[in-house]
């Protein structure tokens, strides 16, 4: 069996996902497979993976499914996957050609029982990193302890099987396709740290499409998701400033889905109140965010 799991939800993007694949190609180790969750996709997605499949020049598996959204995706992928490490790579990024054996090897000189797996750096095509790299005398870490501590930017994750599957899915809501991915990560951090690699293992574009690039939108469609992680958020963070902001979009979520129960419902009901007229206000905010959008798109 493969060590590594490469998995990538996909949904529409038969335009990008070639370059996934060529930079598989090029691996330096071939010790992984790479998992294909087709959410839905009414493009051409599913005839270019077969034909990749029919080449045979990597282990490919893929799996269709009625659109769910990207965390439906991942829930997907969990369920799927045997190796003892996966990571996912989106179906619009790729890969640096040693990037599979950097992961391989360096898990199978440090890896240990006590360690979630391992955290990486994201770059841009041009080699710029995302974000801020790890400090040089960080060996490991966890992705919330990183960030309360002045990391900034997108980092890659490399997670052990058995660890991710030991906590609950993602839950799906009617009507709604997104459920932060955060909520695994934050979960995990209570009980496992990882590994550090200052050096990037994924490279990435932001497309206009993307979730990244529309959380405005994110925010307005997805109330319900977005009120559940911030519900576990609340729980988990012991920064007080931190979980203020995190009451802030709360508040706002709960407008959004018109849900005025929201204090009744909060793990922490005196900062929710406290929040709600900065929550009011960015209600208002994402309002007209998600208006301003929908004008310029009709104007281009």
């Amino acid at each position: 069996m493969k060590t590594l799991t490469i998995f990538t939800p996909a949904y529409n993007r038969a335009h990008t996902l070639g370059r996934t694949y060529e930079s598989l190609l090029r691996q330096t180790c071939d010790d992984f497979e790479w998992l294909i969750v087709d959410d839905g996709s009414k493009d051409s997605t599913k005839s270019l993976v077969e034909e990749w499949m029919q080449e045979g020049k990597i282990s490919i598996r893929y799996i269709y499914q009625e659109n769910q959204g990207m965390h439906g995706a991942h829930n997907t992928a969990y369920r799927n996957i045997y190796t003892e490490l996966n990571t996912c790579i989106d179906s619009d990024d790729y890969m640096p050609d040693d990037a599979v054996e950097t992961i391989v090897n360096f898990w199978k000189t440090y890896g240990s029982d006590k360690h979630a797996g391992i955290i990486g750096l994201d770059c841009t095509e041009n080699g710029n990193i995302i974000g801020t790299s790890f400090p040089n005398e960080m060996k490991e870490t966890t992705l919330s302890g990183f960030y309360a501590n002045g990391g900034k930017g997108d980092k890659k994750i490399v997670y052990r099987t058995d660890i991710i599957k030991q906590y609950p899915e993602y839950p799906i809501f009617k009507g709604e396709k997104y459920v932060g991915l955060s909520y695994k990560y934050v979960l995990i951090d209570q009980d496992y740290t990882l590994l550090v690699i200052n050096k990037p293992l994924v490279i990435v574009e932001y497309q206009i499409d993307g979730s990244s690039m529309n959380i405005y939108k994110q925010y307005w469609n997805n109330p319900k998701g977005f009120i559940f992680l911030r519900k576990v958020e609340m729980v988990t963070t012991s920064d007080l400033m931190r979980k203020f902001k995190i009451c802030i979009h709360y508040v706002s979520s709960s407008l959004i889905a018109k849900d005025y129960s929201f204090i009744s419902k909060s793990p922490c009901k005196l900062l929710t109140v406290l929040a709600i007229p900065l929550g009011f206000l960015l209600y208002e905010y994402i309002k007209y965010k998600v208006v301003e959008n929908a004008l310029y798109k009709c104007l281009k």
